[in-house]
């Protein structure tokens, strides 16, 4: 019997163990092949869905897409699979040749049967793949791309396209300054050539103005010509387009080779039309960022103020030309006036009848459709030219106008708004694809904090490494990207020029949801749509708890973004948190109380975790489960003191608070090696913590309070191990006269950004060392000194804020030659300061000063009319002397202040309750004085008269 079961497992069992043993092993080579695969697989995807999108045919659009769907969703089985691997091969290495025995073999792949799970998924996604491949291809075979195309064009927005050309010069409405500075730029300036650029969003009016300066600038120049370049162009072509205008031009006949010549002969056809001829060619609507290679050798720059005009939605495409020519830049970012949106609207929608006069029943609904197009030219003109079509009736009108977002995506006449917008999606590399997606995740009109973007970014797996470059740094690169590329919109940018904080545009916005639904890269479940779609999407946003949510396929989604504003039951967090989620983001942002369900703290994919803002008290000893967590926020909550179990966190990177206690875990905070921004740690008054600071080399931002004198030494000590520290706020302990002295921090070459608030001895020797410092803040110093001779020559210094008795001398003086970068300098609550001298050729690049509450400083600084680069003066809460002086109605020191192209005076309603009270103080002491004065006259009199008697 034993005999037979020996045979048996050897016959049967033997084969089925070595099988599973040789997928072990061959386990990693088989993954590197299928993320190589996901690759080709996507660029495959990439063209399936362009030639979706160029589909006139409603029904077969629709067919298409639904089998793009079914390649994207086996895409995202393909990205589900390396990534479980991933997680199983790090808990568990992979080495099956320890296995010799046949019992060691089956024990090996017990340990193994994750790994093992992956394995035979691998063998599943693989035939999937290739059968949806190639059953696309049999219903839908892709074309084959021309040479030299870089994207499809489709003639149903061609006319829309075309249209700005054409137009005539009584209909362009707007754009008044900036006709002014590119016809200065064309007609004056310097004598070599020069590339003029229009760089916009598409639809906001770039061919428009290009083509309208053009018109009235070319009669000016010997000969001139009108490119449209457009993403599908060949070289030749465009210089047989240039030689063809310019021959007519000149009433000639063109050479009669010229449609066999080749590049070289075209490029010398060219030269020789142009040489010693002074001209004027505009590029329209060009994409290629390497453009300026194929055409600058043609353009022949003769010295004699020829220009090139370039209309395009890529600031790359400019950049480019700086390698061998002049440029200027006009960046179309101000939108129409709401005022010039309705004029241009009521040109194309009351064109032919009432003297392009709004009826006044149409008024208010027209404003409404106006402003919903938020300034975009091409949508106005679009949306005005289609209504011209309909009865004149408000009720129709108001329902067009309640469905405006469906009709962009459904309507023939207003789809090519969207299919315009898309050209510039299509056009990015795939990997800037779901940056740009990801603003799908927000609301209308959101603006969205670039810091959290790029965190999420970063935890989704989006970034890659670059040698050299942290992975926010690249994140960062790739969102100005997008800003270079009018797709997004720097709302703010910081003093280094980083973006700060961003948006899109309605319309893109629009666009990007739509394009966010037909790839599954996200989902709303909100009160409006609380029917959730049964197919595979990654990222789910939730702002409503009214329903459950069925038929979601929760194994494939990456992030959960919690939007709801007020409390989410727990019930319903219970529901969310069930079944397994490979999640990578969870945001809980903005919350009320929240409930943590227990399945929480099994999210063992999750990196990025936020509370902020939300109402929590504490975070649960749990929380050291989440072994892959890399970000943890809850700033603006109640979470001081941190659980020691978080240690056990070592991947982690950030850890962001208002003020976070290391109290019950100080002796284990150096173990969490990988940690790179801290805000912000509260020092414990043994100073431990910052002991234990030393031992976190990856530091880069670390914010700490409560700091001691007596932590001095330790702190200096600790800073000096962080060889990538870049920004450092040390704040003392609040109420406390503690004297920091930080004499030996030379080592910190890296440091960007510095922030001391707490009395000094001195302003140390080490600060104006610091060749790579763009912002300085120094508060509650009570320097005794002037500071700005030790702080003048710092070669990289952007911004200075001196505050809150930094300083407590009475004069300020700004030598020449001091502080040559300096863009912002902010002086405030500085309470002896009474003078700010300013010498000839100091600051010379201040663009802002801000000065407030310096109550002795009645006058504006001697020298300030000699900051011709100032934009902004900013005066807040400030002597009633001081604003007057500078007042433009009669202040004798407006003279000073009148090259300042904005002056901003603010008073706070604090600040003027105590300026009433101090004049009525004074008011009631001079009523006062007065009576004494009278009394005393009276008394004086009535002794003189009895004198007299």
């Amino acid at each position: 019997m034993a005999e037979t079961a020996a045979s048996l497992a050897g016959q049967y069992l033997l084969p089925k163990i070595l099988e599973a043993l040789k997928m072990l092993r061959d386990l990693p080579k088989e993954v590197a092949d299928i993320t190589e695969e996901l690759e080709s697989f996507q660029d495959f995807i990439n063209d399936a869905d362009q030639v979706a999108e160029a589909e006139e045919d409603d029904g077969r659009r629709d067919r298409i897409k639904k089998r793009v769907m079914r390649l994207r969703e086996a895409a995202f089985r393909m990205e589900d699979i390396i990534d479980e691997f991933s997680i199983h091969d790090e808990n568990n290495p992979h080495d099956p040749r320890c296995a010799a025995l046949l019992c060691e073999a089956v024990q090996f792949i017990k340990t193994r049967i994750l790994q093992l799970q992956v394995a035979y998924k691998i063998q599943d996604v693989k035939s999937l793949v290739c059968a949806e491949r190639d059953g696309f291809q049999k219903q839908f075979p892709l074309p084959t791309k021309p040479s030299g195309s870089r994207g499809n064009q489709n003639v149903t927005w061609h006319k829309l396209r075309m249209d700005p050309l054409f137009i005539e010069q009584d209909e362009v409405v707007g754009f008044e300054s900036p006709r002014r500075t590119l016809k200065n730029w064309l007609i004056e300036g310097r004598e070599e050539r020069t590339v003029i650029s229009v760089v916009g969003l598409a639809g906001v009016g770039k061919t428009t103005l290009a083509k309208q300066v053009f018109d009235n600038v070319h009669n000016d120049f010997e000969c001139h010509a009108l490119i449209t370049v457009s993403q599908s162009y060949t070289v030749e072509g465009l210089l047989r387009d240039m030689l063809h205008q310019f021959c007519k031009e000149k009433m000639e006949n063109h050479p009669a080779d010229v449609s066999t010549m080749d590049r070289r002969s075209l490029i010398e056809e060219v030269r020789k039309q142009l040489r010693n001829k002074r001209y004027v060619v505009m590029f329209d609507d060009v994409w290629n960022e390497k453009f300026w290679d194929d055409v600058e050798s043609a353009v022949i720059d003769n010295k004699n103020k020829s220009r090139i005009l370039i209309t395009t939605r890529y600031e790359k495409v400019v950049d480019f030309c700086k390698k061998s020519s002049f440029i200027e830049v006009h960046k179309l970012e101000e939108p129409l006036s709401e005022e010039e949106c309705f004029k241009l609207f009521c040109n194309k929608a009351f064109k032919y009848g009432s003297d392009r006069r709004c009826p006044e029943e149409l008024k208010d609904i027209s404003l409404e459709i106006v402003r919903k197009c938020k300034g975009l030219p091409l949508a106005i003109v679009a949306i005005g030219g289609l209504l011209s079509q309909k009865d004149f009736c408000a009720h129709e009108w108001i329902l067009f106008s309640q469905n405006l977002s469906l009709e962009l995506e459904r309507n023939s006449e207003l789809n090519s708004i969207g299919k315009i917008l898309s050209l510039s999606y299509y056009d990015l590399p795939y990997n800037l694809r779901s940056r740009l997606l990801y603003f799908a995740m927000y609301p209308e009109d959101y603006e969205a904090k670039s810091s959290r973007l790029i965190r999420q970014w970063v935890s989704e797996g989006f970034v890659k490494h670059e040698t050299g470059k942290t992975l926010e740094e690249v994140a960062q690169q790739e969102l100005l990207e997008l800003v270079r590329r009018s797709l997004v919109q720097a709302s703010s940018i910081s003093i280094d020029g980083k973006v700060k904080g961003c948006r899109v545009h309605d319309l893109i916005h629009d666009m990007i949801l739509r394009k966010a639904k037909e790839t599954g890269f996200c989902q709303y479940f909100d009160e409006h749509n609380e029917s959730v779609s049964s197919g595979i999407f990654r990222r789910l946003i939730i702002t409503t708890d009214s329903n459950d949510l069925v038929g979601i396929e929760r194994s494939h989604i990456r992030s959960i973004l919690c939007l709801k504003r007020n409390r989410l039951t727990k019930q319903f967090m219970d529901r969310i948190f069930l079944k397994y989620m490979p999640l990578r983001v969870l945001e809980f942002e903005n919350f009320g109380s929240l409930d943590f369900p227990k399945a929480l703290w099994n999210l063992i994919h999750l990196k990025y975790l936020s509370f902020r803002n939300s109402w929590i008290g504490s975070l649960p000893k749990s929380i050291g489960e989440l072994q892959n967590l890399e970000i943890l926020d809850v700033r603006e909550t109640m979470v001081v003191d941190i659980p020691k179990e978080i240690s056990k966190i070592r991947k982690l990177r950030y850890l962001l608070g208002d003020e976070i206690s290391f109290v019950a875990t100080k002796d284990c905070l150096g173990s969490m090696t990988f940690l790179e921004k801290i805000r912000v740690l509260r020092v414990d008054d043994e100073g431990v913590v910052i002991r234990e600071l030393g031992k976190l080399k990856q530091l880069r931002n670390l914010r700490i309070s409560s700091v001691r004198a007596e932590h001095t030494n330790t702190l200096c000590s600790s800073i000096h191990e962080m060889q990538f520290l870049e920004v450092l706020h040390i704040h003392v302990v609040s109420g406390h006269e503690f004297i920091i002295d930080l004499p030996h921090m030379s080592s910190l070459s890296t440091l960007r950004k510095l922030f001391l608030h707490g009395k000094l001895k001195k302003l140390s020797n080490w600060i104006p060392q610091l060749q790579n410092l763009v912002k300085l803040s120094l508060g509650f110093s009570r320097l005794t000194d002037d500071p700005l001779e030790s702080l003048k020559d710092i070669p990289n210094l952007l911004f200075i804020d001196i505050s809150n008795n930094a300083y407590v001398g009475e004069t300020l003086y700004f030598k020449d030659e001091g502080f040559r970068k300096l863009k912002e300098l902010r002086l405030k609550d500085l309470y002896k300061l009474n003078c700010i001298f300013i010498e000839r050729g100091a600051l010379p690049s201040l663009e802002k000063l801000g000065l407030k509450k310096i109550t002795r400083l009645r006058k504006v600084p001697t020298g300030i009319q000699h900051l011709e680069t100032l934009q902004v003066l900013h005066v807040e809460d400030m002597p009633i002397e001081f604003e007057r002086s500078i007042d433009g109605d009669g202040g004798q020191d407006h003279w000073m202040i009148q090259h300042v192209p904005l002056v901003k005076i603010t008073v706070s309603p604090s600040f003027q309750v105590s300026r009433v009270w101090k004049q009525f103080l004074h008011f009631k002491k001079s009523k006062e004085r007065e009576e004494i004065e009278a009394k005393g006259r009276e008394i004086k009199f009535s002794s003189v008269k009895r004198i007299r008697e």
